[in-house]
């Protein structure tokens, strides 16, 4: 049966209780896999997530010249292997599949001095445009050509810059830090994003043997080093912060109690101190963190910022706990404007929200009714799941094949838990 004819079913559980292990982070691993085309030989990623969105960009990196491979004893370490011939070609049909395609533009270009990139894909949720990647590259020395659909890329050897960003995007500072590996002098990323799956890549390309100085900060500053002169590594990828929010959220609204292996809090933070102030109680802990949920949960009201605010990502979740918390949340979306289209499907499960531009209003309500959702995206489709969790009767989810881009076992490991779950 094709993926995205299947189903998930959902009846309404009891508290969750029990203990799983949080996968590697999508949002690091197919950036590091980009990365990969910056260094000839074996690079081993481990902490590799069972996601779609890995094969996809797999088969694009094959398309380009490296190959990957599932570690035969243990699928979650991820051969990727560079050969040393590359077409520095991405295609329209890998590309128009996954918005992380872009990331082999800074690689590319840098490392072989040309790219021809269709323009890529991912996820519907409103305008994303690449202008901060193009500009910052162009100060960085390339030139760019649009022809039948495909960007092409030119430059015989970047040089150093200084980019200010007017605002901290992910892709953009991802691309040009790459880029900036290889480029003749020092490249200083101001306002750079500062996500955990940023150090992530980071880390890797230091472990490799490029120079990059204020991992983490807002202020990134790259000493290009010669094309040759990197290494393979092997690498542990950071865990999915995401998939986390996604089993505490699974937790707060059946009023269970669970702990979480590998989830980091100090990636969480904000977010943390939110789901706190719903009556929820996180204890950091050595390997993780424990999820104490209350009975019913406390309206809050939540903005998404920039990293280290409250990510986009999470409000699909955010606003499917309030949909069943006693009082009225006003959640503000400042990134996306496109990131509202789930409330319908919430809505036909019995949730009251009412939204006007960047603001959503969720008055919660005593319990929800199942019924037949689909998911738009991947983050509101864990976020019906969540919801069919506390409604009343039975809810069927389509769209699958989205949630299978971003989520390892989202069944499994919520069955784990004791959710009343499956799938068709």
């Amino acid at each position: 049966m094709d993926s995205g004819a299947e189903q998930i079913v959902v009846r309404r559980s009891g508290p969750l209780e029990g203990e799983i292990t949080v996968p590697g982070a999508k949002n690091s691993v197919l950036k590091l896999m980009a990365a990969s085309l910056l260094v000839d030989g074996v690079t081993t990623l481990t902490n590799v997530p069972a996601i779609a969105d890995v094969a996809i960009m797999g088969d694009l990196l094959d398309a380009i010249g490296v190959s990957s491979a599932r570690h035969p004893k243990d699928p979650t370490t991820l051969v990727l292997t560079h050969h040393g011939v590359i077409t520095p070609v991405a295609p329209y049909e890998l590309v128009e599949r996954i918005r992380a395609s872009i990331n082999v533009l800074g690689p590319l270009l840098t490392r072989y001095g040309e790219v021809r990139l269709s323009l890529p894909g991912g996820d519907d949720f409103g305008s994303r445009p690449i202008d901060m990647h193009l500009s910052g590259l162009e100060a960085m020395g390339a030139t760019f050509e649009l022809h039948h659909g495909y960007l092409e890329a030119r430059a015989e050897r970047l040089h150093g810059a200084k980019i200010t960003f007017e605002f901290p995007s992910v892709g953009a500072t991802e691309n040009l830090l790459t880029a900036a590996v290889f480029a003749k002098g020092t490249t200083v990323i101001d306002n750079a994003a500062r996500e955990p799956e940023i150090g992530d890549l980071c880390e890797f390309l230091v472990a490799m043997g490029a120079d990059i100085e204020g991992i983490g900060s807002s202020t990134l500053v790259i000493h290009g080093v010669e094309r040759d002169s990197l290494r393979p590594v092997t690498h542990e990828i950071v865990p999915d912060r995401i998939q986390a929010a996604t089993y505490i959220a699974a937790a707060a609204v059946t009023g269970g109690e669970i702990t979480l292996r590998n989830a980091r809090a100090e990636h969480m933070e904000m977010l943390i101190r939110r789901f706190v102030d719903m009556g929820l109680q996180i204890t950091p802990q050595t390997q993780g963190i424990a999820v104490f949920a209350p009975k019913r949960l406390r309206s809050v009201d939540v903005a998404t910022l920039p990293y280290p605010g409250i990510a986009t990502d999470y409000k699909p979740l955010i606003v499917t706990m309030l949909a069943v918390a006693d009082g009225v949340g006003i959640v503000t979306e400042n990134l996306y404007p496109g990131r509202f289209r789930y409330v319908e499907e919430l809505m036909r499960l019995g949730a009251d929200i009412s939204t006007d531009g960047h603001h959503a209003v969720v008055r919660g309500v005593a319990r929800l009714s199942g019924a037949p959702v689909k998911a738009p995206d991947i983050r509101a489709g864990a976020a019906l799941v969540v919801a069919g969790l506390v409604a009343e009767g039975e809810t069927v989810i389509t769209g699958v094949d989205h949630i299978d881009r971003g989520y390892d076992d989202l069944v499994g490991r919520l069955a784990i838990l004791g959710a009343d779950i499956t799938r068709r």
